[in-house]
């Protein structure tokens, strides 16, 4: 599921608005190993771009990453 994830944010990483969408979808279906390694790498990929959307998403209370 993780690679599915990075494909579709890589793909709509165009458009705030879907990006923002598509990384809430990723944060509800993945399991907390793969959650801490998907943040890794949208900051990594995306951060210059989409630094407050990643931190208003990874940042929710919803999505406490150990």
């Amino acid at each position: 599921m993780l690679e599915y994830f990075k494909t579709i944010l890589s793909k709509v990483s165009f458009s705030k608005f879907l990006f923002e969408k598509e990384l809430r979808k990723a944060i509800k279906a993945l399991v907390d190993e793969e959650l801490r390694e998907l943040q890794k790498w949208c900051y990594k990929k995306f951060g210059d771009v989409y630094q407050a959307v990643l931190n208003r998403c990874f940042d929710a209370p919803a999505t406490s990453i150990a």
